[in-house]
């Protein structure tokens, strides 16, 4: 899907051919629209194809002889993950390519972006698609808000399937907290990179600063910031938590097989006396009546769980 938008007057409005100034939105394209890009927007194959690797990490790239500049970011996903009929919410990053090409801000991603949604439904006051650094800065910054906020979702997330996890230890509270730790190695990547791509457009030498967009870089890196530092914290609580999960589960695991040695040595008791008289043939030994090893299987059983309760082998 390819959509271009220009700004007129302060207004955000979709036009339906490229023109000086505008925004070229690019979502998950077609062979053909590809090869659009490529033969009429003249946009570098190779930059391209790296905007659609879904493995692609954060970088920048600079062409001189077409005077392309490709800038790789991450922004985070939200989905839910379905295997073996269980179902888990995990947050994944994906990559994010803004190409400035011939007074043209061309942004291209696999998956809907919910930050190019934000410009695109004119949720972003004083967007301008001509204004390609200030662009390409408050798009940075929606992403780190984004981030914060998928993270404060997943703290929630956590402590819910927490207390849940406190009542009953089934598989899908315990493969929930697994993918959501998953996400947080996901997110803290994604920033640390995100954070190394703004430091290097910091220097002047990517794109043209401009005075007035201090502020915002400042904001983006003090968001970017915040951001990894709330993932590190909620990545150690929670590997810290899913330890303790760990451990509950092996001890109960120890206390149930405690228990069943017990009830096994007991329920041996008997077997024991009764294969001992059922040896002897009848007048062989004295006391051999019926009812002679049923009273002494009793009480040795009675003895013995005496003890093992006296040592609290049932707990």
């Amino acid at each position: 899907m390819i959509e271009i938008y220009k700004t007129f007057q302060g207004e955000l409005k979709k036009i339906d051919k490229p023109e000086e100034g505008c925004w070229i939105n690019v979502c998950s394209p077609t062979e053909e629209e590809k090869k659009y890009l490529t033969d009429e927007i003249k946009i570098i194959s190779e930059f391209l194809k790296q905007a659609l690797d879904e493995e692609e990490s954060p970088h920048i790239d600079y062409d001189d002889d077409f005077d392309q500049r490709l800038i790789m970011i991450d922004y985070p996903l939200f989905q839910k993950d379905i295997s073996n009929d269980v179902t888990a919410l995990q947050y994944l990053t994906a990559p994010l390519g803004f190409i400035s090409y011939n007074n043209y801000v061309i942004t291209i991603s696999l998956h809907e972006c919910l930050e190019l949604n934000d410009f695109k439904n004119g949720l972003v006051k004083g967007f301008n698609t001509s204004l390609k650094t200030r662009f390409f800065l408050t798009l940075m910054l929606r992403v780190s808000q984004r981030f914060l906020t998928y993270l404060r979702q997943i703290d929630k997330l956590s402590s819910l399937t927490e207390t849940k996890l406190h009542k009953s230890m089934e598989n899908q509270e315990l493969i929930q907290m697994l993918g959501l730790e998953k996400s947080l190695v996901y997110f803290s990547t994604s920033l640390k990179t995100d954070e190394i791509i703004v430091n290097k457009i910091l220097r002047g030498k990517i794109i043209k600063l401009y005075e007035e967009d201090q502020d915002l870089i400042d904001d983006v890196l003090i968001e970017l910031h915040q951001a990894i530092e709330m993932c590190n914290i909620y990545s150690n609580i929670l590997s810290g938590t899913m330890d303790a999960f760990a451990s509950v589960i092996s001890n109960n695991l120890n206390i149930v097989m405690k228990i069943l040695t017990v009830i096994t040595i007991v329920m041996s008791i008997p077997n024991m006396v009764f294969g001992f008289y059922g040896m002897n043939v009848e007048g062989s030994i004295p006391g051999s009546y019926w009812w002679i090893p049923l009273i002494i299987s009793f009480i040795i059983c009675l003895i013995v769980i005496l003890i093992f309760k006296k040592k609290k082998m049932f707990k």
